[in-house]
């Protein structure tokens, strides 16, 4: 498996791995916030190219993050609904019979196996996956849902400047319904507020009916313009 590799010039910071430890998938990260230059694009997309990747994806991006590589050829993968949390009132960190922890090495496994049951294959992480989302802001927060000794949730929260991200959310199917996911969520907002965030971001999937619902119920609003993930062919385009 490819390690991670970071791309930096100016202001330009981006980071090249493999997407969820497929060899012939490049993740292309720009800094939140901070769409790459279009010679910086060029480097990395030459870097990819060079690394043996023959396509390569994006994070969900914003409509001002877009435009740099839909120029480069990039086009649209799938779209998601974007939200946004003003921060006033907040949800409790709390919820019955359940530990709320930082997340620890020994919690990874347990982590990962149940990404696995609240998403797709396309979406669920594999451990890059998960480290990606703990670095891809420069603090981040990693915590656990615990009834006893279980891992039933997780969330992964970051902030970047005076903006925050709730960079993934996951509650064990068994135990929906029970105001986990609302804990880990009032943990997330909590934490953004205590570094000095004005708002909260979060991304879902158009289909994901059930985590837009919570998070309309908390208090996020809808962005009009949402996000995008893109995607490229890199042989294809370097060709051009």
């Amino acid at each position: 498996m490819r390690r991670t590799d970071t791309i930096t010039g100016h202001a330009d910071r981006m980071r090249i791995g493999p997407w969820r430890g497929d060899p012939a998938l490049a993740l292309l990260s720009p800094t939140p916030g901070s769409p790459p230059s279009s010679d910086a694009l060029n480097r990395a997309l030459t870097s990819i190219a060079n690394a043996g990747y023959r396509a390569v994806l994006t994070p969900a991006l914003t409509f001002t993050e877009q435009p740099v590589f839909l120029d480069h050829g990039f086009s649209v993968r799938e779209r998601l609904h974007l939200l946004r949390h003003d921060l006033f009132a907040l949800p409790s960190a709390s919820a019955p019979s359940t530990q709320l922890r930082r997340g620890r090495a020994r919690d990874v496994g347990a982590v990962l196996d149940l990404d696995g049951l609240a998403f797709d294959s396309f979406w669920r992480f594999d451990l890059n996956g998960l480290l990606d989302a703990r670095h891809a802001t420069p603090r981040s927060r990693f915590r656990v849902a615990c009834i006893g000794d279980r891992v039933v949730g997780y969330h992964v929260a970051g902030v970047a400047r005076r903006l925050g991200y709730l960079q993934r959310l996951a509650v064990h199917p068994e135990f929906h319904g029970n105001g986990i996911g609302t804990a880990l969520i009032g943990d997330a907002l909590q934490w953004c507020r205590r570094r000095g965030c004005e708002s909260v971001l979060v991304n879902t999937q158009e289909i994901n009916q059930r985590a837009l619902a919570l998070y309309r119920h908390l208090g996020f609003s809808d962005e009009p313009t949402g996000l995008a993930v893109l995607t490229l062919n890199v042989s294809e385009s370097l060709d051009k």
